[in-house]
């Protein structure tokens, strides 16, 4: 059993909140818009990090991080990038890959919306954590937690970190 933190839209902000929740994952991915290397850096010297980079992302963190990524977690086939959409409304540059070769779990930030839907159609789950930074129109900061056991993904919860002011 793995398990899992998953948060985006950082927007450089970390604070002890979010590290935290860090600190009792097994790995963490991160959806985009990292804002710069120091969330990162803080987030693996805890655990193990996977990310992905988003628009407002400098050079130097789409030199470290993948637009999307591709990976099996256990028995999960996963797929993260930052801009990606929902079921059914996929962006034109992720929606062809996803109906050719439809992962059991997709991941996306960006809309600073927390989503979680499940898309009958391709079997597939997806996830947007909302957003755990201070920058944008979102009200509370939010982040997921969840466990993936072989090919369950399971005991999925909010977590809500307070207003974004």
């Amino acid at each position: 059993m793995t398990k899992i933190l998953l948060l985006s839209d950082t927007h450089s902000h970390i604070d002890p909140a979010i590290l935290k929740y860090v600190a009792q994952a097994d790995e963490v991915w991160h959806a985009g818009d990292i804002g710069n290397l120091a969330i990162t850096d803080a987030i693996q010297a805890l655990k193990p990090l996977r990310a992905v980079h988003g628009n407002i992302d400098d050079a130097i963190i789409q030199s470290e991080f993948p637009l999307n990524q591709r990976f099996l977690c256990e028995k999960v086939d996963v797929f993260m990038t930052h801009i990606g959409g929902y079921p059914p409304r996929y962006n034109t540059r992720t929606r062809e890959e996803i109906k050719r070769h439809p992962p059991k779990l997709f991941i996306c930030g960006h809309s600073h919306i927390l989503k979680v839907m499940w898309d009958k159609n391709l079997g597939l789950l997806h996830m947007n954590p909302g957003a755990c930074g201070k920058n944008g129109f979102h009200q509370v900061r939010t982040m997921l937690r969840f466990e993936i056991d072989g090919a369950d993904i399971k005991n999925l919860e909010i977590v809500e970190l307070g207003k974004r002011g």
